[in-house]
């Protein structure tokens, strides 16, 4: 049985989940793929720290670059995260001819075009299967099962953190920043939040879909992202009294030869399959030409969900590479680029939620539903929150049909100016 070499860069919490996949299912991975994967090197600043995993002593080692030209080693796993030396190394190992697993989405929305530029150029393979959603297998999904489809959208629910700190909001009526101190004391979230809680975690990964459906990958800057720091709670209750509840989602489709991509807190309505996502769990929607709806649900982070991604990556090279087959097959072909664009965002339309806290002064709703109208923003629902106290302004919400963003946002700024409402409309996307 032929033997196929694997290192390691990175000991953190998905390099030790994957080194203990690889060393617990090495047996029953030969039995399955034919071909024996072994650890030959792992590196890391700290190799002394205890991770929960007995690897063995003599492939611990301080020095990636040595990881990277062992000759016993074919597949290099980057574990490291971020841009800075996960880079740096992952286009070492490609140079040196080496095939690459990774799950870092961020270097992949940012410099996905150079990395697999790099791929192509040396002949070799760079996978990346947990980059998106952790254990979902949706980029396989994407790359394989449903490659004979023209995709016409994603919903996803792509950051656990956030999943987690709204359905706590929503069930236990708890305020966005206590929800979050919890998360961080249980591990859910970070000591420094603002990736996942401003949406740029979701960001990058709808980026990584994009490329994917309509080989066309978006820079993230252009990319209109928002997050759920600002997200108050009486917008989440407001939304299940109405029969929604507010989940962070990103989303993918195209038109023509425009693509949307975005990611905003939506009001997903009872109805439809993302409603009843929870927690720390994780989900994707794609709706294909052929296949009509599928959904991909699951843990989308975390040690042994990710490693799991991670691990069925190296047995796809480790068995193409048993079996001869060195022809490089591009992971992402940007076989649009140049032919379809970016919608603006202000051409996206939706459907949305919006609360105004309304004068109590004669017509004042009239006035706000004129100027909606004016702007071809019609209403399909509305309902006033509360009774008013003395002369303090009265919350009222709007649920609107399908309106062009940039049309509702000049609505809203004309209804800001015309003082029947006495703070500025929070406005959110439904689905």
């Amino acid at each position: 049985m032929k033997q196929i070499g694997v290192g390691i860069l990175g000991f953190g919490t998905v390099g030790a989940g994957v080194a203990d996949g690889l060393l617990k299912h090495r047996d029953v991975m030969a039995k399955r793929l034919g071909v024996d994967i072994v650890l030959k090197g792992l590196s890391d600043l700290d190799i002394t720290t205890p991770r929960g995993v007995d690897v063995p002593k003599d492939i611990l080692t301080t020095d990636s670059s040595s990881v990277i030209a062992n000759p016993e080693i074919q597949i290099i796993v980057e574990t490291i995260g971020g841009t800075g030396i996960a880079k740096k190394l992952v286009l070492e190992a490609l140079n040196a001819k080496k095939c690459v697993v990774t799950a870092n989405k961020k270097l992949l929305a940012e410099y996905g075009r150079e990395i697999f530029d790099a791929a192509e150029a040396n002949g070799v393979d760079i996978y990346f299967g947990a980059s998106v959603g952790g254990g979902i297998p949706i980029i396989r999904v994407l790359r394989e099962g449903l490659a004979g489809n023209d995709i016409e959208s994603i919903h996803g629910i792509l950051n656990g953190t956030c999943n987690y700190i709204l359905t706590r909001m929503e069930n236990e009526g708890l305020p966005f920043d206590a929800v979050l101190k919890d998360a961080q004391k249980l591990g859910y979230a970070e000591a420094n939040p603002s990736l996942d809680i401003d949406g740029f975690d979701t960001a990058h990964k709808a980026c990584i879909l994009a490329a994917l459906a309509y080989g066309f990958q978006p820079k993230l800057e252009d990319v209109q992202v928002e997050g759920i720091r600002n997200l108050a709670g009486e917008d989440v209750k407001y939304a299940a009294d109405f029969g929604y509840r507010i989940k962070l989602l990103a989303y993918v489709s195209r038109d023509g030869d425009e693509v949307e991509v975005g990611v905003h807190p939506t009001l997903v309505p009872s109805s439809h399959m993302l409603y009843n996502v929870n927690d720390a769990f994780n989900a994707a929607m794609v709706k294909g030409d052929m296949s009509d709806y599928t959904m991909y649900y699951g843990r989308g982070a975390g040690r042994a969900p990710t490693a799991s991604t991670v691990v069925g990556d190296i047995g796809d090279i480790a068995r193409n590479l048993a079996a001869g087959e060195t022809r490089y097959r591009r992971a992402v072909p940007l076989y649009n680029d140049g032919k379809i664009r970016l919608r603006d965002a202000g051409e996206i339309s939706s459907r949305f939620y919006v609360r105004f806290l309304v004068e109590d002064k004669a017509g004042a709703f009239g006035t706000i539903a004129s100027i909606l109208g004016k702007y071809n923003v019609s209403i399909s629902a509305a309902s006033q929150k509360s009774g008013s106290v003395g002369n303090q302004p009265v919350p009222v919400v709007v649920l609107t049909h399908m309106a062009k963003t940039a049309d509702l946002e000049k609505a809203l700024e004309e209804i800001e100016a015309s003082g029947v409402v006495g703070a500025k409309p929070v406005k959110l996307r439904r689905l």
